[in-house]
């Protein structure tokens, strides 16, 4: 009868360290992979050209983020909002708040180019927040996101400095008049409830 003859035990241990091995390695990429991305919700799906040097700007880079999107101006009585914004955008960034600007001659206030309007920006108020070229936000139009803000919240501007809150999910979820400022305590009091989700 023909005897088996057995691998050394060295060699049945080498045998077994390489195949747990090699199951370890073929699982380790999935293990080590980054989180995945906060998906881009519709609202954000627009490429809008910076306002400083108009390089096309991906609105999907907000994705996750709690948002305040406002129509500015230059020449009106509302301008000084611009610092409670920047103030407010300044305060809460860390937490995940993003004020995003929009230039608007749409109501005859903003008539500079988008380098005058940028310059005056930075230079009168310190703006630092994301702003983007100049943008028509009513009518027939109206940039598609400034369609979509308006769908979703049945209110479009009516005037210089409108509000719009966006949740984290790329749903408005309030708007504002240009006469509530950005210290309001009802559009921080939404601010706030959203950052805490």
């Amino acid at each position: 009868m023909p005897t088996l003859s057995l691998a050394p035990p060295a060699l049945l241990v080498a045998l077994l360290l390489s195949t747990t091995v090699a199951r370890v390695w073929a699982q380790a990429p999935a293990a080590r992979a980054e989180p995945v991305a906060a998906a881009c919700p519709a609202l954000l799906q627009h490429t809008v050209p910076r306002l400083q040097d108009e390089q096309p700007q991906a609105l999907c880079q907000y994705a996750g983020k709690v948002l305040v999107v406002v129509n500015t101006a230059s020449f009106c009585g509302f301008t000084p909002q611009y610092a409670g914004l920047e103030a407010l955008h300044a305060k809460y960034k860390d937490k995940g708040l993003v004020v995003l600007g929009f230039p608007s001659n749409d109501f005859s206030q903003e008539g500079g180019s988008n380098k005058e309007i940028a310059a005056f920006c930075e230079n009168t108020f310190g703006v630092k927040f994301p702003m983007f070229t100049k943008t028509t936000v009513t009518g027939k139009n109206a940039h598609p996101l400034y369609k979509q803000l308006a769908s979703q919240s049945g209110a479009v501007p009516r005037w210089n400095f409108f509000k719009y809150v966006v949740g984290r999910d790329g749903q408005v979820v309030a708007s504002f008049g240009s006469t509530t400022g950005p210290t309001d305590a009802r559009l921080l009091r939404q601010v706030e409830q959203l950052l805490a989700k």
